[in-house]
This record gives structure tokens, sequence and C-alpha cells, in this order.
């Protein structure tokens, strides 16, 4: 459930600010809301250290092993400006090491020849200027120059011009003997080499140094929250003052050091639920289904709904159907096993929801008969035994069961609608609005027999169309009913209501996904297994091949039959059922002030 709140201001000397905040934060309870923005050198400084160590870390990649020095944060952050300068001087070296690798390739192509080397020709009255040109240039050359081809490769000709006079020139782009000598440049080279090979080496060293690293980065993650919290203070005079948020039944043990410290304090209502953040509080056997809420990154408002509960529920039933396979439930039953004794430590909530989702893949594959797509595993006795006929995968009447299971689809999301509206009556059941709900049940349950018949072409019952129209009049009438404004109410109403009950139609139609993708991953592994073993295997190379083509198909059809889960599972809760509960996912998480 999301915990009631209440707003909490307290109020202490500016003298005793620090004190108080310290007494705060050990006591762990209260949501800061900063009263003015928090702006200071301080916090600024904070950050970028935050900034820089981040970008550190992200340097050194995972280093593993024991730190090579015990945890000082003066030197952990030394630390982290030499991984950065360290990080800043390699590209400039590697820079210097591919110039130098060029200069290398020109002696390599034109010989060492030396500055020096043309300015003794030039006192002995010999120039000597060298070329680069296309080898279809050479026609350009003239024939009364002295021109010696040098070296070549596939479409260029290096040429050197001897003359006499150093005005005698070719008209193409003259290279230039480098400033450093061959010899200087092997030195040069193998000191860049040297100091690159000394750059990688420290930056490898300081690997070890990581977990100090996200030591301080918590460190400086707790101050940062700290600042903020001081510099997001109020104040009036010698006062200052802060806003918070308390669960209500936590709010004795702030009144209660309140008044120990002597510090003022005002406790009332939240006046606006956007502000509010979202504590939920569940049995520990829902808390399985929190990866997946983490996974989103959605959080109910305030004043929404925690609806955890069905969505474990109706999830477990959307997996299963998408999925479809008992062999598969199996296999990943298996596997979790499996991980979860060889990881002891880790998270348990993550393992308890994969046996609850492979369970109910269990059940499903095995009364529709679908153990990785054999059809002769579904006809031994023992598992034919546990099929219900008119949901059979492999059943002999195709059309019936493909029938039976569009109008068991749309059964689902009239249930799963109705639950949604019915949630949001109960919340409304102080208020008129209740009836407005309850004609949108009438509605989807209308919707639920029109699509039978349209899709289906099975009859409505007469008592539909009273669904229909009685739910869109109690829809226009008190679903945005306000107190002694009945026809503003109305009025806003009827406008979207057409479009809004044509939209119910579509949800509740949606739900035929769940039918449609269980079918085509029953069909993908189905042709994957005729493939392999559709001809016979009599021998050992189609053998090998079947196996292989077994593998790979069913590897294939579990890693679409997961990206399945994640569009349709996941969106018939967070859209379809969402939207009809009329939640907006607009929370924002409860993070207590705390150590």
């Amino acid at each position: 459930m999301i915990v009631p709140m209440k707003k909490l201001v307290v109020f202490v000397s500016t003298a005793a600010r620090d004190s108080a905040l310290k007494k705060l934060r050990r006591l762990g309870i209260l949501h800061i809301k900063p009263t003015v923005a928090p702006v200071s050198e301080d916090l600024s400084q904070i950050e970028r250290k935050i900034n820089q160590t981040d970008k550190a870390l992200e340097i050194i990649g995972n280093g593993t092993g024991q730190p090579n020095s015990t945890y000082e944060a003066e030197k952990a952050f030394e630390t982290v400006i030499e991984i950065l300068d360290l990080s800043l001087e390699r590209p400039k070296i590697s820079g210097d090491l591919e110039l130098l690798k060029e200069r290398l390739h020109w002696y390599s192509t034109w010989g060492k020849i030396t500055r020096n080397d043309l300015v003794t020709l030039r006192e002995k009255g010999i120039y000597l200027h060298l070329y680069v040109v296309d080898k279809n240039q050479v026609k350009q050359l003239p024939k009364d120059k002295l021109v010696q081809i040098v070296g070549q490769d596939k479409s260029r000709l290096y040429l050197a011009l001897i003359t006499e006079s150093t005005e005698e020139q070719l008209e193409f782009k003259e290279e230039f003997i480098p400033e450093a000598d061959y010899d200087t440049t092997i030195d040069e080279l193998k000191a860049a080499e040297e100091h690159l090979t000394t750059i990688d080496e420290r930056l490898a060293a300081l690997e070890a140094e990581r977990e100090n690293l996200k030591t301080l980065r918590a460190e400086l993650e707790k101050r940062q929250r700290w600042t903020g919290v001081r510099d997001g203070m109020g104040v009036a005079e010698a006062i200052v003052y802060l806003e918070g948020y308390c669960p209500t039944d936590s709010l004795q043990s702030v009144t209660e050091l309140a008044e120990k410290e002597g510090w003022g304090y005002i406790v009332d209502d939240p006046d606006d639920p956007a502000e509010v953040p979202t504590l939920i509080r569940k049995g520990r056997w829902l808390k399985m289904i929190d990866p997946i809420f983490n996974f989103m990154g959605t959080i109910p408002g305030y004043r929404e709904f925690d609806i955890s509960f069905w969505f474990l529920a109706f999830f477990s039933l959307f997996f299963a159907i998408l999925v479809g396979d008992a062999g598969y439930g199996m296999l990943f039953l298996i596997l979790a096993i499996y991980f979860r004794h060889k990881y002891k430590n880790a998270p348990r909530e993550p393992f308890w929801l994969v046996y609850v989702l492979s369970s109910a893949l269990i059940i499903w594959g095995s009364i529709t008969g679908t153990w990785f797509g054999f059809e002769t595993v579904a006809r031994l006795p023992f598992f034919s035994s546990l099929v219900i006929d008119n949901i059979a995968t492999f059943s002999k009447d195709a059309a019936q069961v493909t029938s039976f299971m569009m109008y068991f689809t749309f059964l689902i999301g009239a249930i799963h609608l109705s639950i949604g509206h019915i949630l949001n009556g109960l919340k409304k059941v102080n208020s008129f609005q209740a009836l407005g709900q309850l004609g949108w049940v009438g509605v989807v349950w209308g919707m639920f027999f029109l699509a039978g018949q349209l899709v289906l072409s099975k009859p409505m019952p007469d008592y539909a169309l009273y669904l229909l129209f009685g739910g869109a009049i109690l829809i226009a009438c008190f679903d945005n009913y306000l107190k002694g404004h009945f026809w503003k109410g109305l009025g806003t109403t009827i406008g979207n209501l057409p479009l809004s009950i044509i939209s119910s139609f579509g949800d509740v139609v949606s739900y035929l996904r769940l039918f449609a993708v269980g079918m085509a991953g029953a069909v993908v592994e189905v042709s994957f297994n005729n493939m392999a073993v559709g001809g016979g295997v009599d021998n050992l190379l189609k053998g090998i091949t079947a196996v292989l083509i077994i593998i790979f198909g069913h590897s294939l059809n579990i890693v679409l039959c997961m990206m399945s889960v994640i569009v349709h599972g996941i969106r018939l809760n967070m859209l379809e059922f969402s939207g009809h509960l009329g939640m907006q996912w607009t929370g924002q998480k409860y993070e207590p002030f705390r150590e």
C-alpha cells in the first residue's frame, strides 16, 4: 500500500543548524523538500568532484583485487586527479607517436636524407627538390630536366629534381624534409612508446584503487546530500527552517526529537499531492515484482494506487500465455534454482519472480499440451491427461481452439479492465464519481460482448445493450461529477465520451495479442522441430544437424518470447489497465535524509 504522509516544517536557530541536520539524518525519516534552490560554491565543488570521480571510475574499468592502500579521502581524490591527468596525457602521446611513425615512413620512402645534406649540396651548386605525383602525370614531366624516380607505389611516383639553379622547379607540390633527422626520429619514437607503456602500466596499477574510489564516490554523494539540504533551508533572520514529508506512522519519532531538542515544528496535511513522495510498503512475497518496476523506472503518484498484487497476478498469466511452453518453464525454473544456489548472496526477489513465472508457464503449457513444441510428447498418456481440449495446441479442431482462445483473451481483458474501474470506484466510494466507475464497468462488459459478436460472430445477450447504454449514462452524469456543478461535470464528460467508449472497445480487443503472439511462438518452435526431425534421423550427421537446428530454433524462439513479454505483457498492465485505473505514474521516490 502507499503510506500516508504528513507535511512537516522544522524551525531551528542558525547556530543549531548543523547539529539539527545531523540528528535528523541519524533519525532517517524525513524526506526533505528544498525551501530555496540549493546553490553554493561548496555544492558546486562537490558536484565537480563527483563528476571527476565518475570519469576516473569509467577510465580504469572493472578493476579487481585489494586496494594498494588503505582508504583516505584526500589520497583517493589524488588518485582521481592522477587518473584524469594520465587519461588526458595518453591521447597526446598517442598523437605524437602517430606523427613520428608518419615521419619514419617518410624516411623509409625517401631515404635517410637530412636538411644538412641539402645545405652541403647547395654549397656545391646542386639543388634538390622532392615531389610526389600521380602516375598518370608522368607525361607532364619535362624532358629537359634531370628527374629521378626515387620510389613508387600503386598510384604515385616519388621524384627528385636535381638542378644547378634555385629557380628551376616542377609544377607540382614540393615535399620538404622533416626538421628532425632519422636517428632523432627513432629516439623520439622509442621514448614515446616507452612513455605510452608507462602510462598504460600506471593506469592498470590504479585499477586496484577502484574500491577506494567507489568509497570516495559514496562519501561525496553523502556530502552532496548534506550540503544540498543545508543550502536548501529557508532563512528568517536568526532562524532557519526546512520542509519535508514524513510517513504518518513515523511522525511521532520526529516530533519527539523536536520537542527534546527545543525545535519548533508545524505538522499539516500535504497541500499538493504532486510534491509528496511515494512510499510503498508491501508483503515480502510481493517484493518479487519490484525488479520489473525498477526496470521500467515507474513510481505511482502519491494519490494513485499500488498495483503490485494485480500486476504480479496478471503478468504471470500474460507471461504464461505469451511464452506458452511448459518445457521452457521447466528450463527457466531449473536455471533459476541453479543460479540461486550458486549466488546465495544475490537479491532473492528476481529469483522468486522467475519461480512464480516459470510455475505459471508450466501449468499453462501442461494444460495446452506444449512441451518444446513436440506433439509426440503431448500425446503421451500422462501429458495428454493434463490437456484441456478447448485450448490444446495440437487439437484436431484447430478452428474451435482458435475461437475459444480469442474469446478467452477478450474475457481476460474485460476482467482486467473491470478490476481497474472497481479499484478506482472504491477509492471514490464517498463521492458520486464512484457511480461513473460503475458505469465504466458496464461499458467494458458491453464491449466484451460486442467484440465477441464482431470478431467471432457470437450473438450478444439482450442485457449487453443495457450495460452499454446504462453505463454510458452513468459515466456522462457522474464520471466528472462536481458537487453543486452537475451540469458542468456533465458537459466536461460528454465531449470526450464517444471517443472514450470507442477506445475501451480497442482496449478489450487489444488483449487478443496474448493469443496471437502465443500462437506465433508455438508455430515457430513446431516449424524448427519439423525442420530438424521431419525427414527422419537415420545417421550421425543428420542427428548432429537436428540437434543444432533444435538448439538454435528454440534459443531464437525464447529470445522472441522474452521480447514479446516486455512489449505486450508489461504494456497491458502499464497502459491498458493503468489507463482504466486512471494512473499517470508521475510519482517521486521516497528518499529520506539519512546516513
